[in-house]
């Protein structure tokens, strides 16, 4: 099947130009001025309001500033709206990102309030019983004595326990991304599980260090687990033809368990024969890190996340088909050190566009939808702005617009450095901070315009095929921003 864009793109034509003005002119006539009097003629301070946004649970205006009739706003700021400059409130509100699922309590059902409350309670005993039993185990197998000196020792060990709870804690503050980017979290996850393990390995060489290392290693090793418990299920869904995803959960662990005892039981003869502890560590280590990444690999979710839906997007613009759920799972990436976002999506005004101007000129164009795309030639980045009750079509909506955008200028920019045989040894088009740096802002405005009128054909066209694909298109995994952009009301003018 052909390529759905192309060809090089056509030179401005009379109408473009004409929308391009229009643009303009409507853009100075989105929002109300406030004139602050200058000393002289001409000098008048112009302030207006661009819109407000709500992000991390706070209402703020974009405020901006320009002299003169023509109104070249240079300068915008992010005001807070209704600040109560309580240090209580913003307490709780960032005690509340790390303790409750975000969207609460509309996210979950009304059962989850009791339910981890009864649950809080019990890992309350539970974490002060543990001191003493813990205490009662190291005495038994005579490893200290009576006294102050098994307390001492009881109370290192817990210490232990206690810093890795602390790391459960820091990476469960991730929250939809186990829902969204569960491969690479997964493999992630095993390489601090190694990291912990060599940390661990290291006590040997320094016991003297031996809390710290401990507390270390223990931190990391938690992380592992906190991630493997929170994408287990959804990995053993992936797995499930009907109703049994309790029975495929039970017998893969099971497996799992067997394994690891298979593995305890060799390493316990291979000990005995006193091999090289570095040497044995270094080959375990490495067979451990390419089984997850195999094990990994081997997953293929009908969901769509960041990756999976940027490969079939980028599939779909460049060869008119959407890519099979395998052939989609098959093109993820998920090291960790080669996770590149060309798409923000619920980016920050300030985040997305360099100037106010840019902004106000294509507001316009997305009146009637509930997200505004724009792209940022410094950065080589789509963004995508979404509006307040956006749902989750809306997101997968604006993220195809964003993808979109960013094909066609990456299109334009390898057209343009073919035509110019000198510019196109000079420059990478594939550099994020070079490839696109030479792009005016009416060019881009431009382009967002083109897009505009072609995105409801294709997102419709796209979003069938992938419906026949096998893709899950009634929700989306596409791991979004926070930041909302709001409607001005009348007390924040």
């Amino acid at each position: 099947m052909a390529p759905l864009l192309e060809g090089p793109p056509p030179p401005p034509c009379p109408s473009k130009i004409l929308m391009r003005e229009s643009i303009r002119l409507s853009a100075n006539l989105a929002s109300p001025l406030k004139v602050r009097r200058g000393q002289g003629q001409g000098d008048d301070e112009r302030e207006r309001v661009l819109c407000c946004e709500v992000w991390g649970g706070k209402r703020y205006k974009y405020v901006g500033m320009g002299k003169g009739k023509g109104m070249a706003i240079g300068v915008a700021q992010a005001v807070p709206l209704h600040s109560s400059h309580n240090p209580f409130e913003d307490l709780i509100t960032f005690i509340r990102s790390w303790v409750v699922p975000d969207g609460y309590p509309e996210s979950v059902t009304s059962s989850y309030a009791p339910y981890m409350q009864w649950r809080a309670l019990k890992y309350f005993f539970g974490g002060a019983m543990s001191v003493f039993t813990t205490r009662s185990l190291l005495h038994s197998v005579g490893i200290v004595g009576k006294g102050s000196a098994s307390s001492a020792v009881a109370v290192n060990w817990v210490l232990k326990d206690g810093a890795g709870r602390i790391g459960k804690m820091l990476f469960a503050r991730l929250g939809k991304k186990f829902d969204s980017d569960l491969k690479q979290l997964r493999f992630t996850s095993d390489l601090f599980m190694e990291f912990g393990a060599g940390i661990e390995l290291a006590t040997a060489a320094a016991p003297h260090l031996f809390l710290p290392f401990a507390c270390a290693a223990n931190v990391a090793k938690n992380i592992a687990a906190v991630t493997s418990t929170s994408t287990r299920s959804h990995i053993y869904r992936a797995f499930a033809q009907g109703e049994n995803i309790g029975d495929v959960t039970a017998k893969g662990e099971c497996i799992s368990n067997i394994a690891d005892l298979l593995g305890t039981g060799l390493s316990v003869y291979i000990s005995k024969q006193n091999p090289s502890l570095l040497a044995t560590f270094a080959v375990l280590s490495c067979g451990y890190i390419f089984c997850s990444y195999r094990e990994v690999k081997s997953v293929v979710l009908n969901s769509l996340n960041n990756t999976r839906f940027a490969a079939a997007v980028e599939s779909f613009l460049e060869t008119g088909r959407v890519p099979s759920v395998k052939e989609g799972n098959m093109k993820e990436n998920f090291f960790p050190w080669s996770q590149k976002q060309p798409v923000i999506i619920g980016a920050r005004l300030i985040e997305a566009f360099q100037k106010p101007n840019d902004f106000l000129s294509v507001q316009p164009l997305f009146e009637k939808e509930k997200y505004i795309v724009t792209y940022n030639p410094l950065k080589g980045q789509a963004y995508a702005l979404l509006r307040e009750k956006s749902s989750s079509d809306d997101v997968m909506r604006a993220a195809f617009h964003a993808h979109l955008l960013l094909h066609v200028m990456q299109t334009s920019k390898k057209v343009e450095a073919t035509r110019n045989p000198i510019n196109y040894a000079k420059v990478d088009i594939f550099d994020s901070h070079t490839a696109y740096s030479t792009l005016s802002a009416a060019d881009i405005q431009a382009e967002i315009a083109d897009t505009c009128g072609r995105v409801s054909s294709l997102y419709s066209v796209f979003k069938n095929q992938a419906a026949q694909q096998g893709w899950r298109m009634s929700e989306s995994l596409l791991n979004s921003g926070n930041a909302r952009v709001l409607k001005i009301e009348e007390d924040e003018m």
